[in-house]
């Protein structure tokens, strides 16, 4: 076993990874821990962050080694092995990434922890659950989720304008100062517009023209090759379940009929929910409930939206505006409140009064910049967020700010 080999692989990937623009999770993980995960979905730049951690504290140093297990030679490799190599040679940090492409990684992770003295970080598809495994791993490692690009995020790597990013409670008491300094110097209706269509994943950076066969290609390594691997589905069911996503991507906000997808694509009831939710782990779709309906888990949602705006433009070339604010404004509060790491999500609900009842607590009502307050009218901390407006007044605020929660 040739560690040199995984060496000189690691040094042309460094030599291709920039320290100037990072991920916002790079700050906020906790890099001293013994086992960390890092789980997203395909194209958010899971492996990148991996690498500038490596280049910015280990570039010139053989104690950090990055590794990915769809190498072939990992067929052949026992993983337990070459990180207790790679731990007798010095090395002090292993990254781990694609582990769901490994069999049995749990138990070599879990194996790695209580043998080794070695700090491993793994990275993997948003589809995997550590609960599940059958390693004891949720209680070894602390696991961390990569979401899709912000506005903000956008702003900065395009290279456009660098901000810093704002808790929901900043935005909605004091949004039109926070507005009115970020809007002095650039017009950001032209760039939000922009983001909407082409900003959620960072090989925006790369190519716009081949930005959405990009897109469609990560939807398609998913419900191929992620999907049947972690979950063990037959490849015929993976035709169905391409023909339910294209169902509900011509319709969204999709208020879903059980019975109806069920008889369209030829698939059972319970299958039904089982592969909605495969989706939503995918990152693919996000399933919206009622507050009342939101702690039964087998639950019907009332509402299914595409996971963000890029992939509602990739899988429909002319979707509905209205749906686009929407997506959005679930898609970045989803995102924000996914770096708490709660037990329940409860960070969105459908609102009977207004479209979206926010931790439980705020009232929102998502439209274009005429938007009135007539369906949140007399209702307490209800708040109008529009469209097509720089800044706002009063309980009415920019569609955009909600982009720089993260």
């Amino acid at each position: 076993m040739d560690l040199q080999i995984f060496f000189e692989e690691q040094d042309k990937l460094l030599e291709k990874v920039q320290l100037k623009t990072k991920r916002y999770l790079f700050d906020k993980v906790n890099w001293d821990l013994k086992s960390i995960g890092i789980l997203g979905q395909r194209g958010c730049g899971k492996t990148t962050l991996m690498l500038q951690y490596i280049k910015q504290n280990y570039e010139e140093s053989d104690k950090a080694l990055y590794i990915s297990l769809d190498n072939f030679l990992f067929q052949e490799i026992n993983l337990y092995e070459f990180a207790k190599r790679f731990s007798q040679f010095g090395g002090k940090i292993l990254f781990i990434d694609e582990v769901h492409k490994y069999p049995n990684w749990d138990i070599h992770l879990k194996n790695i922890y209580d043998s080794l003295d070695l700090q491993v970080v793994f990275s993997g598809s948003s589809l995997l659950s550590i609960q599940k495994q059958n390693a004891d791993l949720s209680r070894r490692s602390i696991i961390y989720h990569l979401e899709n690009l912000s506005f903000r995020e956008y702003l900065e790597f395009t290279g456009i304008a660098k901000f810093k990013a704002y808790k929901l409670e900043e935005i909605l008491t004091n949004h039109k100062a926070i507005a009115k300094e970020i809007t002095k110097d650039f017009k950001v209706l032209k760039y939000f517009n922009e983001y909407l269509k082409f900003g959620a994943y960072p090989f925006i950076l790369e190519d716009k023209d081949s930005y959405y066969q990009k897109i469609t290609q990560i939807i398609n390594i998913i419900l191929e090759s992620d999907l049947p691997y972690i979950n063990k589905i037959e490849f015929a069911q993976i035709l169905k379940l391409k023909k339910l996503l294209f169902l509900l991507s011509q319709s969204v906000p999709f208020i879903p009929n059980i019975t109806k997808l069920s008889e369209l694509t030829n698939i059972s009831r319970p299958k039904v929910y089982e592969y909605l939710n495969y989706l939503e782990d995918a990152k693919i779709i996000s399933s919206i409930k009622s507050k009342e309906k939101g702690y039964k888990i087998l639950s019907k949602p009332e509402k299914l939206y595409m996971q963000n705006s890029n992939i509602s433009y990739t899988l429909t070339k002319s979707p509905n505006i209205g749906n686009i604010r929407e997506t959005f404004f679930a898609n970045m509060i989803k995102n924000y409140y996914n770096s708490f790491n709660k037990i329940y999500d409860n960070s969105i609900f459908l609102s009977k009064q207004g479209d979206f009842l926010v931790d439980e607590k705020y009232i929102v009502e998502v439209g274009g910049k005429n938007k009135s307050f007539e369906q949140v009218k007399d209702m307490s901390n209800s708040f109008v967020v529009a469209d097509d407006i720089e800044i706002g007044f009063g309980a009415k605020i920019p569609l955009w700010l909600f982009g720089f929660l993260y």
